[in-house]
């Protein structure tokens, strides 16, 4: 229950901010990717990770990753609605 409710409160704080955002870049917010290089990285991360052979560096780092992934899901997510009903 605590992460949705963290998530509820994250998404309401950016709120604002998203709707400056999305009506000019809605549609590239939508269909953005990370780059092959920055996939792969964290793709290694996350097999250390479930190997449990991050060093302290590598578990901080991950963790941005993950931080930043939440970030751009809500961010995209957000997209599509505004992309399905502007209003």
């Amino acid at each position: 229950m605590i992460a949705s409710s963290e998530s509820a409160a994250f998404e309401r704080g950016i709120d604002s901010l998203l709707q400056l955002v999305l009506p000019d870049k809605a549609a590239q917010v939508a269909g953005f990717q990370v780059d092959r290089d920055l996939s792969a990285r964290i793709e290694e991360l996350a097999a250390k990770s479930t190997e449990g052979e991050l060093t302290p560096d590598e578990r901080a780092e991950y963790a941005g990753y993950v931080r930043a992934n939440k970030f751009i899901a809500i961010f995209q997510r957000q997209a599509r609605k505004f992309l399905s009903d502007p209003s």
